[in-house]
């Protein structure tokens, strides 16, 4: 194993402008902060991460160079309520910009839900004597109701005047027999308590007439829960006794032709900047910045406990400030390069996130192969990927965050979704209409899980061109005599609105960004193609709060000029916003995107229907897409690889093998 010791010792001058912010840069900025403000003991940092410097800037700049650092906080205050985002810059020890988001007008939003507030809900919920009430009713004592689970989860907005301008969370609650107990098993169905964070109190609680029973049957993950595992498991081990085929320096990797640098936001979590590839002499850039902007899960089940629900995981919490800590063996196998990352927490002071970021290679199968039998000539050449990665837990669910980098050029995207699926419980006899029955008693409701990625794109230089390319059956006539043609169609998404698609499986749609100022080695413009599959889009209907507010869900495809203030696809503060924010609202703008800077949005998912294999912890469901190059190359790219046989490989019968491939 290889380790990072710390990417923070680097000296500021030797720095690279997009490095994320160091502990004493994250002490430095939110103590400015605390100062030159006069902030109160009451204000928490929700975020604090690099602000990013000018992309004209950071494409021209070079060691000795330095370019100013500057870090920005968005911060409030738990007593007043008052929202503002601030930057600071780090090299004057001055704060430069400080402006009061206005959460308490239309169309509203807050900052995310931090860590403090999510152990806060319980005490408060708990304190309430409407909600003891309730649990009460349901046959609770008071040594049961300590022992309840109290979810807070991010409220959304319905446009009712309780909710307007305030900080809420809306919870529910769950029943468990010990401190251990796994608390999803046993949902607590019809009670509903809505928190004002500010004013720390429940403002409004449901507590339904119809008592549904707890489902008690016990369905906990933990080791102690399964005492009896498989004993036909042999090791598997992957072993790189010369080291890895990859370098880091610092944030930076390189891995045979491939070099990016890793970033990190609190926000987005796991960010890459400038993916290059070399091409013989030559380094050619591919994207400035890909990342993981927001995601959403709206629920299908319009009843209490559920019809609320549609977190946006990144704005409403924060994917890089609930990462995990990796662990060797487990998460990553192989020879590993783990990246510590600074981060702020809740009051503004800096804490590591010790291998928050995994770095390995893998085998991935053939590459490419053929067997000529007229001559007995017979190559094969496996894969191998890079992979980078990240796991954020947000609540109860899991998610992966990988990019992969293959020796043929190709860059892939895959979201693996696991953890623990929301529960229902259902009455004895009763069946439920709004999912799966996962158990008895116990319903999952059916939902949707969507991605948006925000890809900078940079195709062998700054102004880029999308297009959009389907198959089509040509009739039959004389130019189709055997009825066996079929064409290519290819159209120019000229301006924003034009660029608001969707994939479709059935005409094999595509889309190319290239450089049209850029000859290949056939005349054309070098592209990469976004290689998107049919998933599904936001079934919620026209005019839902959850469409609204998830409105980059309605589309697989955005493009927009580029504009350093749109980062996110569902806005700054998605949290309780009214709705109508984010790539709905840049692309209003309609700006011209042909041969221009521009931003490719790519929004993919799944529709999840919930079935008893998904308890007590979900088995990985994987959700991505690839960009595969198209013209970039005067050929495979792969066929320098040397043709080595895996001397490790041995045959059940005799033990042997290595070599040469393929002798």
């Amino acid at each position: 194993m290889t380790k990072t010791t710390s990417a923070t010792k680097t000296m500021p001058d030797t720095r690279h402008p997009l490095d994320p912010l160091s502990e004493a840069e994250i002490t430095l900025a939110c103590d400015l902060l605390k100062k030159q403000k006069k902030l109160s003991a009451s204000t928490r940092f929700a975020f604090v991460q690099l602000e990013e410097p000018v992309k004209a800037d950071v494409l021209t700049w070079g060691p000795g160079k330095p370019l100013p650092r500057a870090a920005a906080a968005t911060v409030f205050d738990t007593k007043t309520g008052r929202v503002h985002v601030g930057i600071v810059d780090l090299d004057k020890k001055a704060v430069t910009s400080w402006l009061e988001h206005p959460a308490k007008q239309h169309p509203y939003g807050q900052p995310p839900v931090i860590i403090e507030e999510f152990f806060k809900v319980g005490d408060i919920v708990k304190a309430d004597a409407g909600w003891r009430k309730a649990m009460k009713r349901r046959g609770l004592t008071e040594k049961d109701i300590e022992l309840v689970q109290v979810d807070p989860f991010s409220s959304g907005y319905f446009d009712r005047e309780i909710e307007k301008g305030r900080r809420l969370v809306t919870a529910v609650s769950y029943w468990r027999s010990d401190i251990k107990d796994n608390g999803y098993a046993h949902p607590i169905e019809g009670v509903v308590a809505t928190v004002d964070l500010i004013e720390e109190k429940v403002i409004e609680l449901v507590d339904e007439k119809e008592i549904i029973p707890i489902p008690k049957t016990k369905r906990n993950y933990n080791r102690a829960a399964y005492p009896n595992t498989r004993k036909d498991i042999k090791p598997l081990d992957i072993v790189q006794a010369a080291g890895p085929s990859f370098t880091v320096d610092g944030w930076q990797v390189r891995w045979q032709n491939w070099s990016f640098r890793v970033g990190f936001s609190a926000r987005e979590g796991l960010v890459l900047n400038q993916i290059g590839i070399r091409d013989g002499k030559k380094q050619r850039p591919i994207m400035y910045r890909a990342s993981i902007t927001e995601m959403v899960v709206p629920y299908a089940d319009p009843t209490a406990n559920h019809y609320w629900k549609s977190a946006f995981d990144a704005g409403e919490y924060g994917l890089g400030k609930l990462a995990n800590a990796l662990e060797l063996g487990c998460d990553c196998l192989g020879h590993i390069h783990y990246f510590d990352v600074p981060v702020a927490d809740d009051y503004g002071v800096p804490t590591v996130m010790k291998n928050a970021i995994c770095l390995h290679e893998e085998d991935y199968g053939v590459l490419w192969k053929h067997y000529e039998f007229r001559n007995d000539t017979f190559e094969v050449r496996r894969s191998r990927r890079l992979v980078i990665s990240s796991f954020a837990t947000v609540g109860n669910y899991d998610y992966g965050f990988y990019w992969y980098f293959y020796q043929d050029g190709s860059i892939q995207h895959e979201v693996k979704l696991t953890g623990i699926i929301q529960t229902a419980a259902v009455a004895p006899g009763s069946g439920y209409p709004w999912g799966g029955m996962v158990a008895e008693g116990l319903g999952g409701p059916t939902h949707q899980h969507f991605f948006n990625a925000r890809l900078d794109m940079m195709v062998d230089g700054a102004k880029n061109t999308v297009t959009e390319h389907e198959f089509i059956p040509r009739p039959w006539g004389r130019d189709n005599p055997h009825g066996n043609v079929f064409d290519t169609t290819s159209r120019v998404l000229a301006r924003e609105r034009d660029a608001a698609r969707e994939a479709d499986g059935r005409t094999g749609r595509f889309w190319k960004i290239s450089n049209t100022n850029v000859k290949n080695s056939v005349g054309n413009a070098p592209a990469y193609k976004l290689a998107a599959s049919a998933s599904p889009l936001m079934l919620a209907q026209e005019g839902c709060s959850m469409r609204s507010r998830g409105g980059f869900a309605t589309k697989h495809l955005w493009v927009t000029k580029y504009d350093p203030a749109e980062r996110y696809a569902s806005g700054n503060f998605p949290n309780q916003h009214a709705g109508g924010d984010g790539l709905p609202k840049f692309i209003a703008q309609n700006r011209a995107i042909e041969n221009e800077n521009i931003v490719v949005w790519h929004t993919f998912g799944a529709t999840h229907f919930c079935r008893p294999e998904d308890f007590p912890v979900m088995p990985v469901e994987t959700a991505g897409f690839m960009l595969k190059p198209n013209g970039f190359f005067a050929e495979n790219p792969a066929m320098d690889l040397p043709p080595d046989k895996n001397a490790a490989s041995v045959t059940g019968a005799d033990g042997t093998g290595g070599g040469s491939c393929c002798s």
